[in-house]
């Protein structure tokens, strides 16, 4: 097989290429690894879904190249890859039968109430080395809905079955939203190296002139710490109560003050040095932050 990306629209043919099986239901899947039969080398193998991935991995040596970075599985671990992102194996992976995965169509939930959340679970969205990290009881817990997920898909479909997946399924998502805050509580003083990095990178930022690089963006910032932008926003969100626009916008308020206040440019000379486009988009971002527009805020002093 070549190093071309394969690209998998549906279900069944993610089946087809992972040597799986048909389908017993054509827009949710769960299998083990171990039945996975790639007949090339899996390292050769990059893969681009239209699908949600969601695997289990419990205690195996092995690698998995997703976003910049290879995650190595020493332990059990949980990954969430969205649609149409890349991601890959390697070819010493030693899979154990705990080990799952499991796919999900995003038509399957786009007229559910969780179709509307689903963008709201920022993981699907983290790097590989931002896995989630489980207790052997929470692993238990996760597998045992996934099974009654199967389980449900396996019977006779009716006009029950995708309510009742559904449900599993958004129950799976919220439990994980819950042990990713508790990684992030339990990692408070890892994560203080990050928050310090990342207050040391906006003030060498806004020491300078924005008006040729422009306003950092979450994604450069996140991209200056080496990890994911929501990664980042949602360690800040829980250490500090504040996503990193919000700190990025802070940073702007405080640097456009100090225009404000200890220089005669013009209104206009200001906002083009903090990197906005139009003088009007500062004001009305400036306002919105103060309460005051930039002209009232210099006259108050």
């Amino acid at each position: 097989m070549s190093n071309n990306i394969i690209h998998i629209k549906s279900i069944s043919q993610a089946h087809q290429v992972l040597g799986l099986p048909k389908p017993k239901h054509p827009q949710v899947s769960v299998f083990r690894h171990k039945d996975i039969k790639v007949e090339e080398d899996y390292s050769q193998i990059k893969i681009s879904m239209e699908l949600y991935f969601i695997a289990m991995k419990d205690k195996l040596s092995g690698k998995l190249d997703y976003g910049r970075k290879t995650y190595d599985f020493q332990e059990g671990t949980m990954v969430f890859i969205g649609p149409n992102q890349v991601f890959s194996g390697s070819s010493d992976t030693n899979m154990n039968g705990d080990d799952w995965i499991m796919l999900f169509d995003a038509d399957f939930i786009r007229l559910s109430a969780l179709g509307k959340t689903i963008d709201n679970y920022h993981f699907f969205s983290y790097e590989a080395d931002e896995a989630l990290h489980l207790s052997e009881s929470e692993r238990k817990e996760i597998t045992d809905i996934v099974l009654k997920i199967k389980k449900e898909y396996l019977q006779n479909i009716d006009k029950h079955t995708q309510e009742i997946i559904l449900i599993n399924l958004e129950s799976i998502l919220k439990y994980c939203q819950r042990y990713y805050e508790r990684q992030f509580f339990t990692r408070k003083n890892y994560n203080k190296i990050y928050i310090t990095e990342f207050e040391r990178f906006l003030k060498d930022y806004f020491k300078e002139n924005l008006s040729n690089k422009g306003i950092p963006t979450v994604m450069q910032c996140g991209k200056a710490l080496n990890m994911s932008p929501h990664y980042l926003s949602d360690l800040l969100k829980s250490e500090t109560g504040k996503s990193a626009k919000e700190h990025i916008n802070l940073h702007l308020v405080n640097k456009a003050k100090t225009l404000l206040l200890n220089s005669s440019q013009s209104i206009s000379e200001v906002a083009y040095d903090l990197g906005f486009d139009f003088p009007n988009h500062f004001s009305k971002f400036f306002k919105s932050k103060t309460g005051y527009t930039p002209v009232e805020f210099r006259n108050l002093n």
